[in-house]
């Protein structure tokens, strides 16, 4: 396994769509087993694919203190989503920024499994929140993207500040 470079706002990488997974093989295996490494080392509860540069619908996440709960999605899609929550999000490419963002607070997704099995996953409260954050990035977005105008631009100055600093 090895740990991959996370790619940080505003990288224009980060707002390229993720193409779906054509079949499950050992690359797509490795690619998760990386990415969950990378993910607990950051530290971090969700990483897609797209953040470590690598444009295929994959998303590892775990939410579960202990760190034994680790799930991969492949070729998610939310098939029902009601309810509305509102949470406080930080997201390893907006490092040291946290904003409250809504979302639905339960969702069903269908996903292919690391053995390219479909199933279904209800999800509610935070893990609702890390996979439809995670299905963002591979839309191209990231949560700021939920945020005002003025948040953003904020947001962004703050990361162009951040990066001078440590030039």
């Amino acid at each position: 396994m090895a740990l991959l470079p996370i790619l940080k706002f505003p990288d224009p990488r980060l707002r390229k769509k993720a193409s779906p997974v054509q079949s499950v093989d050992e690359s797509t295996r490795r690619l998760a087993a990386d990415m969950a490494e990378t993910m607990y080392a950051a530290p971090g509860i969700g990483l897609a694919a797209t953040q470590v540069d690598v444009h295929k619908q994959v998303i590892v996440i775990d939410v579960s203190e202990d760190k034994t709960g680790l799930i991969t999605l492949i070729n998610p899609r939310i098939v029902e989503r009601d309810g509305e929550q509102v949470y406080e999000e930080g997201c390893l490419s907006v490092p040291g920024i946290y904003e409250k963002v809504t979302r639905s607070e339960h969702i069903r997704v269908i996903t292919l499994s690391l053995d390219g099995a479909e199933h279904e996953i209800e999800a509610h409260g935070l893990l609702a929140v890390c996979i439809q954050h995670e299905m963002d990035h591979l839309q191209g977005k990231v949560f700021v993207d939920h945020l005002s105008q003025l948040k953003q631009s904020r947001i962004k100055n703050r990361i162009a500040k951040q990066a001078r600093e440590s030039a």
